[in-house]
Order: structure tokens, then sequence, then C-alpha cells
């Protein structure tokens, strides 16, 4: 007789029930493994969180705050003005090798063209100016549009893209300054986009949905036609 006793009022495992209990433990590895597989291939392909090390979308995200980025999104349409996203940075807009992965706003997509300002001092796409209240403010006072006047089409396939935090952005109007004008060198690839920023989930108290502002809803698709320049009239 066996010296292991049997708790009272509980019935004696069957062999059926200890071959369950074996099996399970069998698998577990299994399904660690798969889950492990799983949760690679989400991050890869579908949903990645970032953090944010910079004041450049204040008051929008603040330094470490944490995002959730669709990065499958844009396989499917490309970036639409207003949307917030993560993209691998060009190695000019870099101040170190592992600076990397930048996150702006969209302004204007190929395309597009942007001017500063119209008498109210905004930024105009298309010909509609756009307001933007989410702009980086101190004290009642807030960031300019754009810090000096200008006017630039922006390349098919290329992204017009902004901090919130216009002083302290390295962005397209950083970069777009910097180099004389060169659209190239101030606009960022489509195909360099990671993924979209669609919900800020730390920290909780400041938890909430990354929408695009309606305010680019009211932005049309191409600039107005330019009116053809007027002949000039032949002397008396």
């Amino acid at each position: 007789m066996s010296d292991e006793q049997q708790p009272a009022g509980q019935p004696p495992a069957t062999g059926e029930q200890a071959q369950r209990r074996g099996s399970f433990w069998r698998e577990l590895p299994i399904l660690l493994g798969v889950a492990i597989v799983v949760a690679i291939l989400v991050r890869a392909f579908v949903l990645q969180t970032f953090y944010i090390p910079s004041v450049s979308m204040q008051h929008t995200l603040e330094i470490n705050d944490r995002v959730l980025v669709n990065k499958l999104v844009y396989h499917f349409r490309d970036p639409e003005r207003g949307e917030i996203v993560v993209f691998e940075a060009p190695l000019e807009w870099r101040s170190s090798t592992t600076d990397k992965d930048f996150i702006k706003r969209v302004i204007a997509v190929g395309g597009d063209t942007i001017a500063c300002c119209d008498p109210q001092q905004r930024l105009v796409v298309n010909g509609e100016p756009l307001d933007e209240p989410y702009l980086y403010s101190q004290a009642g006072v807030s960031d300019a549009a754009a810090s000096q006047p200008f006017e630039a089409t922006v390349p098919e396939g290329r992204l017009w893209l902004l901090g919130d935090h216009r002083s302290s952005s390295g962005d397209s109007m950083d970069h777009f300054q910097r180099s004389g004008g060169d659209l190239q060198a101030a606009t960022v690839d489509q195909d360099a986009v990671i993924g979209r920023a669609f919900v800020l989930f730390w920290p909780p108290s400041r938890a909430t949905w990354l929408s695009a502002p309606d305010a680019f809803d009211l932005v049309p698709d191409s600039p107005p036609e330019r009116a053809p320049p007027v002949p000039a009239q032949p002397g008396n």
C-alpha cells in the first residue's frame, strides 16, 4: 500500500486526468514559443510602442510619453495631412548615429503647395489657411507657424513634416532653411515612414487618441490654378 493519502473528499485522480496534466506541461514550452513568435511578428509588422525623447512635439507629446504606432495602415494607403507619423529620419536630420526614429506631424503631401503665411500668420496649404491649435504655447504665447515667409511645392512621393513645437524642432522648415530651399533635403520619402502614432497611452493621466485635426479636412487635394499672366498692352 502506498504511504501517500488522497485528501478527504477528493476522488482519486484517474489515469486520464494524470495524462492531461502531463500533456499540459509538455505543451507549455510550445505555447510559450508560439506566443513569443506572435509578439515578435506583431511588433515587426502591426503595432509598436515608441517613447518620446525630445520637446519637438510639445505639448501634444511630452518627453517620456509613450505612443502606440500602427505599422500596417500605410501598406494600404498613403499618409494623410494632420496625422502624426514615426519615420526613419534622413541622415542629414540626425544628430547622432542612434538618433534614427523621429516623430512629426504631416502638414503637406506630394503635390501640395505650402506657403507662409496669410494675414493671420497661418500656414497656407493648397490655398487654404490652416488653423493649428496644437502649436506649442507657453504663458499664452504660441509659436509662429513658420519662422520666415516661404513657398514650396512638395515633390511627389514625399512629405512636409513639422513638429508642433516649431521653435524647437528639426523638421522640414528647419532643413528647408539650412539647405537654401532644397526640397529633397527638406522633405521625407513616404517609404521612410514606419507607421502612424494613433494613441498616447502613457502616462495614463494623458492618455488620448492622436487624431488628425478637423482643419486638415478643409485643405483641397491640389493647389488652386494660377491665373494666367495678363499680356502686356502695346503702347499708344
